[in-house]
């Protein structure tokens, strides 16, 4: 990230007013979640008897940083080699945007069984609520149990999604597809 002071020397030098630029520092405090917060906010979301939600934020943030949003929702998958996906939930952002999302996608690979989830996404770098309706593509490895939790990541275009998955139902393997964030419901998944 470069220095704000060091930004504007460089701007000054190429006869560029500081002002014209957004600000680029995405992922200063003021602008992202801290972990309590998350843990917090998933906590109330999950409940209190969801073990390992905080060993899996731990490494969400490990591995990623700090989130700028997040999604509360619920979905519904099932697979025999090729899966379906869909969900609904609202994405709230630090900087005080929401918005209602839908998704829906395919996957393919060594999977099999059905589940129903809730699950917490951690956005990372999302630039304005707008943004998070496109495909994500990504790699889920999981093995749901009753009580299950699991995570994977999805990226596009510099933004990274984290959904958390607390799931009930039986699906076990590995797959490869897409989740499509929609603003509006369908039964479409590509």
């Amino acid at each position: 990230m470069m220095n704000p002071q060091r930004r504007d020397t460089l701007l000054m030098l190429a006869g560029l007013p500081a002002l014209s630029l957004p600000a680029l520092a995405a992922d200063d405090e003021s602008s992202t979640y801290d972990q309590d917060t998350v843990l917090s906010a998933a906590v109330d979301f999950f409940g209190n008897g969801a073990a390992g939600i905080a060993k899996v934020i731990e490494k969400a943030f490990k591995d990623q940083g700090r989130p700028n949003g997040y999604i509360k929702g619920e979905e519904g998958s099932a697979a025999l080699t090729v899966g379906l996906r869909y969900g609904e939930g609202t994405l709230q952002t630090k900087a005080g945007g929401s918005a209602k999302v839908f998704w829906a996608g395919p996957s393919i690979g060594f999977d099999a069984g059905a589940n129903a989830a809730k699950v917490f996404t951690l956005v990372y770098k999302l630039p304005n609520v707008g943004a998070i309706y496109r495909r994500y593509p990504g790699v889920d490895g999981s093995f749901y149990y009753v009580g299950g939790v699991g995570i994977n990541y999805q990226r596009a275009n510099g933004v990274t999604l984290a959904p958390i998955r607390l799931g009930v139902g039986l699906r076990a393997g590995a797959s490869v597809g897409y989740l499509h964030y929609r603003r509006e419901k369908s039964f479409n998944p590509f």
